[in-house]
């Protein structure tokens, strides 16, 4: 079943065309990986798909309960209907608690009201006992339960990302979309990251599409990879077919020839 699907997707500003007829199709379930050179229009690509860019051409369907554009849709009506998201620069809330981050992601699930809030009736205690269970449960995942008191802004820079994935997980997607999530990650949490990656695919029974510049990592995980250069696509196949492409050895994974 199609989880997603790209129409003939632009982003033009100005004269220049951040991203030009770009055509995705992606199955429930796949991780799939978007890799190109810098400046090839990754990053442009994910804040059409989450919202916070409106295309200049083209339309991009979710398929969930029904197949749904999000053409006029809000970035926060986009999440809330299935779709959460990592940035290739951490935006945690610093001066938060781990757990607190973690709760913020919980907020579109909350199943009381300002009333219940605000008189603390019973039905807020039982959906804070739900959430803090949900909280304690992802921390311990992501290795973070013990962390989960200390100001978001004083973690480790890997164990950052893993709070922001862990965030985005709260909300419990259908599609997530990760953004350089091995950004500065040395090769041991890369290696941690690889294998965390499928589980969550697995546990979560949720579609992943990652951007990322580290090809041991897009090579192991996804299933299919797409490769963007100065904003169009130029291949799409599996990782061996990637990695033998001549189109992409020229233009992102390196060639020995001369027009390279």
């Amino acid at each position: 079943m199609l989880a997603l699907k790209v129409n003939n997707l632009s982003r033009f500003f100005g004269g220049v065309k951040a991203v030009s007829g770009v055509n995705m199709s992606i199955e429930h379930g796949e991780i799939v990986g978007l890799i190109g050179p810098n400046g090839a229009g990754k990053t442009t690509l994910f804040n059409l798909l989450t919202g916070i860019y409106s295309p200049s051409e083209g339309d991009v369907v979710y398929n969930f309960d029904k197949e749904t554009s999000i053409k006029n849709m809000k970035p926060y009506n986009i999440a809330a209907s299935g779709v959460s998201r990592t940035f290739q620069n951490i935006r945690l809330f610093g001066e938060m608690t781990v757990g607190e981050n973690v709760r913020v992601g919980l907020h579109k699930n909350t199943k009381y009201g300002v009333f219940s809030s605000f008189f603390r009736t019973p039905a807020f205690y039982r959906e804070e006992k739900i959430a803090d269970e949900k909280i304690m449960e992802l921390l311990e995942v992501f290795n973070l339960a013990d962390k989960k008191d200390e100001l978001a802004k004083n973690l480790p820079y890997g164990e950052q990302r893993r709070l922001e994935i862990a965030r985005a997980l709260a909300s419990n997607p259908k599609v997530l979309l990760l953004d350089e999530p091995a950004a500065g990650m040395n090769p041991n949490e890369t290696k941690e990251l690889t294998d965390l990656i499928m589980w969550i695919r697995d546990k979560f029974n949720i579609t992943v599409i990652l951007i990322e510049h580290d090809m041991s990592l897009v090579m192991t995980v996804c299933s299919r990879i797409y490769v963007l250069e100065y904003g169009q696509l130029i291949a799409e196949g599996n990782p061996e077919e990637i990695k033998n492409n001549p189109k992409v050895i020229k233009a992102y994974l390196g060639g020995e020839d001369e027009e390279c």
